[in-house]
């Protein structure tokens, strides 16, 4: 039984005639009645009598009628559900990120996002690093915000943010007025690295010819944490320059640029390539490319804008 043959079974009750409901369904007399044997053979019962030319319902074909009318309303009721929900996008995304990310990067993000779509819940899923890119894999997450690069097949990238990770020191200290820092400058600090992520492991990088001299008295897992660690003077540590403009400005922190080159670090935007967009969805991506960042690039995003959008 399908929806196709509930409809051609309510013309026939409405027309009176097969052959008139043949003619508003499109199809032969015979592919009609076929139909409804086929509702009769999988009902077990018979729907019409038929006498002579004219046919009337059975007491089983009044009751099917009933039902089939209250099913075919049900699907109207369901696809005008959706197409209000493209009209005035509804539900949950939910987005993995990590906690400077979501301070730092996306206020902008989520308050834009909020004015176009209000009824559409925006829910954080606080991750680290590769964590944030296994939460959009397996489906946790709709989208996920973190450090590039990414090289996860599966995965659409999209740029949307990028700025200078830093040294950060006391106001004051005496590393303050260097135009640029070298791992050599840091021997006799006490050094405060992050302990996970992407960062870390550049750091590590950078810092390795130096590795056996350095003193790294902590490892810390909060932004909110370093910052506050430096400003008492509990050593020198590394964060991206947007997470400590203010106290920068305010001159209690100092923040100065690695040598011999900067160490730019760039945040993605990230989604399943196979994941179907609802408009609320194809809308964060839109709010998120217009909000985080400077030089906004997205492959194949044309391709997965619909049209008039």
């Amino acid at each position: 039984m399908d929806l196709d043959q509930l409809h051609t079974f309510l013309e026939i009750v409405r027309l009176k005639s097969f052959s008139k409901a043949a003619q508003t369904c499109y199809r032969t007399q015979p592919a009609i009645s076929a139909q409804v044997r086929q509702l009769e053979q999988e009902l077990n019962t018979t729907l019409f009598e038929r006498l002579g030319t004219k046919i009337s319902l059975t007491v089983a074909g009044r009751i099917f009628a009933e039902h089939a009318e209250q099913i075919l309303a049900l699907r109207r009721r369901a696809q005008d559900a959706i197409n209000e929900l493209e009209r005035v996008p509804r539900g949950e995304l939910v987005i993995a990120a990590n906690e400077a990310t979501c301070i730092y990067v996306l206020p902008g993000v989520f308050a834009e996002f909020k004015k176009q779509f209000p009824n559409v819940q925006l829910s954080v899923d606080r991750s680290y690093g590769t964590r944030v890119v296994q939460a959009v894999l397996d489906n946790l997450a709709d989208f996920g915000i973190t450090q590039l690069p990414v090289q996860e097949k599966k995965l659409q990238v999209a740029k949307i943010h990028s700025d200078e990770i830093k040294l950060l020191v006391p106001a004051g200290h005496r590393l303050a007025s260097y135009e640029r820092v070298m791992p050599r400058d840091l021997q006799g600090e006490q050094i405060l690295l992050p302990k996970t992520g992407t960062t870390r492991a550049r750091l590590n990088t950078w810092l390795d010819a130096v590795q056996d001299d350095l003193n790294v008295s902590m490892e810390l897992d909060s932004t909110e944490m370093i910052k506050r660690f430096v400003m008492a003077n509990l050593g020198l540590s590394f964060l991206a320059a947007s997470h400590c403009r203010e106290e920068v400005a305010a001159k209690t922190l100092a923040c100065v640029s690695l040598g011999p080159e900067a160490m730019i670090r760039r945040v993605g935007l990230i989604y399943r390539k196979d994941k179907s967009l609802s408009k609320a969805a194809l809308g964060f991506i839109q709010v998120t490319l217009e909000n985080a960042g400077h030089q906004i690039a997205i492959s194949g995003y044309q391709r997965l804008r619909p049209s008039g959008t």
